[in-house]
């Protein structure tokens, strides 16, 4: 059995294009992280946990690096693991 996380108090903005922070909005809300998406405003969410941190890194890492930088973030993963 692990540990509980620690929690903190945090909120962040999230500094996302236009187009991307509605979805990242929606992913971040899928995965149970409180968010606000408002126009003209920039995106928040409740990071309080290191668990929804790594997430919103790869919510936002998934939106918006190219398809070649994704492959090759799996390519090295994957001779890690080797």
């Amino acid at each position: 059995m692990h540990p509980p996380e620690p929690r903190l108090e945090a909120g962040e903005f999230i500094e996302v294009s236009r187009v991307d922070r509605w979805a990242v909005c929606l992913r971040l809300q899928e995965l149970g992280i409180v968010c606000e998406c408002s126009s003209e405003q920039p995106l928040w969410a409740e990071i309080n946990t290191v668990a929804a941190s790594v997430q919103l890194w790869s919510v936002v890492r998934q939106l918006t690096s190219s398809r070649q930088e994704l492959v090759q973030g799996l390519e090295r993963c994957w001779q890690i693991s080797k």
